[in-house]
């Protein structure tokens, strides 16, 4: 009798839990692509690395790492976009001259936005 109550409300509230944390990840996911415009870096694009990596489950995100030459070093700047059905996916070209708009992570820099600069 006991196990025919407690066993149900168990699988209830493991279900409720795991559905309360898919919610918190999907969140995060979509988050990702939101980067704080606090710094501005300018460079040359000296080589590009494209890899689609695994956020949470049946969630991934497409990471676009970037090595800018500036005036001073050499960079490298990461582009993080979550995949989804109408995701649109930036082409860097080596040799581009970019702008971009984001924020220091140790030393990486992230960003979400930026522009391509004439010569």
């Amino acid at each position: 009798m006991v196990t025919a109550i407690v066993i149900p409300i168990i699988c209830l509230y493991f279900f409720w839990l795991t559905r309360k944390e898919m919610k918190e990840q999907d969140v995060k996911w979509l988050a990702a692509k939101n980067v704080r415009q606090e710094a501005v870096i300018t460079g040359e694009i000296k080589s590009i690395v494209e890899e689609k990596q695994r956020f949470y489950y049946h969630r991934y995100m497409y990471v676009q790492t970037l090595k800018l030459q500036t005036a001073s070093r050499l960079i490298t700047a990461k582009k993080v976009n979550p995949v989804s059905k109408n995701v649109k996916i930036n082409t860097f070209t080596v040799g581009e001259v970019i702008r971009a708009y984001g924020s220091w992570d140790g030393s990486k820099f992230l960003f979400s936005h930026y522009e391509i600069e004439k010569r």
